[in-house]
């Protein structure tokens, strides 16, 4: 009987274990390098304090070359599931603008950039593999 109240708190312990590691693997997150279909532009997302924050790390157009290493996202914090809200820098323009990242899936993430919260401007990036 003993014996039978091990092996079965052993399997327990052992599927419990498995499931965490499971949601863990499957869940999805911003993090790693995505490329901004219109421009050829890569950008590494990472944390940061707690917060997302993103740089680029390659560009595809030689004129762009002197924004690798610009930080363009310096905080933004999670506002959701799978969306993080904050500053969003414009390289080409040297704006700052309200930004809004939305993971809608394990390779796109949703970058959108608006004034007065009215006017937005945003594109579906992909995950680089």
């Amino acid at each position: 009987m003993r014996a039978n109240i091990k092996s079965l708190l052993v399997t327990s312990i052992a599927l419990a274990s498995f499931a965490g590691l499971t949601g863990t693997a499957s869940a999805a997150d911003p993090y790693g390098n995505w490329v901004r279909p219109s421009t050829g532009t890569q950008v590494s997302f990472y944390a940061c304090g707690g917060k997302l924050c993103a740089k680029i790390v390659a560009v595809k157009d030689e004129a762009r070359k002197k924004t690798v290493g610009t930080v363009i996202i310096k905080g933004m914090i999670k506002a959701g599931d799978n969306k993080w809200e904050g500053d969003l820098l414009d390289v080409e323009s040297g704006k700052t603008y309200s930004g809004v990242a939305t993971l809608e899936g394990p390779s796109a993430l949703n970058l959108k950039g608006c004034v007065a919260g009215l006017f937005c401007r945003g594109e579906t990036w992909a995950k680089v593999k």
